[in-house]
């Protein structure tokens, strides 16, 4: 029996066909319409139906370069099942270079949403209905806010074997258990049964050639493990992640200038100094030190810090864990034949 097509805005996509669906959104005060785009993978046989989706958060644009990457990844033409692609979620904030939506409010606290309410729970609602719910499993790509950075990681809820599976899959060099909140996408979807993988790497309004990398190879990963695509060019992750249960921000002791000496992905130990804070004329300096041993898996980029300022993430790690797993991604993705440095622009 032949596959039926998906139905999506008004629109049927054939099976082995492409299709990109505008979603009505809002109309700007110029009258200017914005829409919600999705580009429809609806492949030839049956299988899962998947979402990938970026820049919830507008400035978080790592996501919009990994999605670019994954719908000219040749392993799709092979694709089972059905692929929803959404590269910018939030179109008024990609649009303005910024995080929030235009009314300051944030679009991952505005789930479920509602169609006569703010802005953002309108686009909540439309995104959540129209995409999200339609499918069995997905992944939202989400970087540091500006001036932060994090090392390519996946977030994921507690007690749920299903995320924890496919975050085994995707292969990222950290595994980090994250609460849900009241208000995100993550929470609402798994609270009507669609569990939703949150990709974290990278930095806001900036490109990371190895997050980029490392968010393509997951997601494919990922879509092999559903039997969406097939093995053949798709290599597994060569070690397994760490899985970090707790985490903690390390704040700077005081204000000034900051010289930091560890970067993201790097163990320490207990006592390792990780950061200096002096004054512009270097006559006091505060060392900031590792309260535990753990991983870094995020950092602060400017150099000049408040008293109290966010400057390292420290995850918590097993006695046995070793450096391998980063040094392994990074040396898997600079050999991966699929990805070349000037796909970047």
């Amino acid at each position: 029996m032949p596959r039926q097509p998906f139905d999506i805005g008004g629109k049927c996509v054939q099976p082995g066909t492409v299709e990109t669906v505008h979603l009505p959104v809002s109309i700007l005060p110029d009258h200017t319409p914005v829409t919600l785009s999705v580009q429809v993978h609806h492949g030839k046989r049956d299988g899962p139906v998947m979402f990938v989706s970026a820049a919830v958060h507008g400035d978080e644009v790592i996501g919009v370069e990994i999605v670019r990457r994954l719908v000219r990844a040749p392993q799709l033409k092979s694709l089972r099942g059905t692929l929803l692609v959404v590269p910018v979620v939030n179109s008024f904030g990609f649009l303005n270079r910024s995080r929030y939506l235009p009314d300051r409010r944030d679009l991952n606290r505005c789930f479920p949403g509602h169609p006569s309410g703010s802005l953002g729970s309108r686009l909540a609602h439309i995104f959540l209905h129209d995409i999200v719910l339609r499918c069995d499993v997905g992944i939202d790509l989400h970087s540091a806010a500006i001036h932060r950075t994090n090392l390519p990681q996946i977030r994921v809820s507690p007690r749920d074997p299903t995320t924890q599976q496919m975050a085994m899959d995707f292969g990222a060099p950290v595994v980090l258990t994250s609460a849900l909140r009241d208000g995100s996408l993550r929470a609402e979807a798994a609270e009507r049964g669609t569990p939703v993988l949150l990709y974290e790497a990278g930095e806001g309004l900036r490109f990371d050639e190895m997050a980029v990398r490392a968010g393509v190879a997951g997601i494919l990963r990922v879509m092999r493990s559903l039997s969406m695509l097939a093995a053949k060019g798709i290599a597994k992750a060569k070690t397994a992640p760490h899985m970090c249960k707790t985490s903690t921000w390390l704040r700077a002791p005081a204000g000034g200038v900051l010289r930091t000496f560890r970067g993201e992905g790097e163990m320490v130990a207990k006592g390792d100094v990780l950061a200096t804070v002096s004054d512009p004329f270097g006559r006091v300096e505060t060392d900031l030190c590792a309260p535990s041993c753990g991983i870094l898996i995020g950092r602060a980029i400017l150099p000049v810090v408040n008293e109290g300022d966010a400057v390292f993430h420290l995850a918590t790690l097993n006695p046995q864990a070793t450096d391998a797993t980063v040094e392994d991604l990074a040396a898997q993705l600079e050999t991966d034949p699929l990805f070349d440095e000037d796909e970047i622009i």
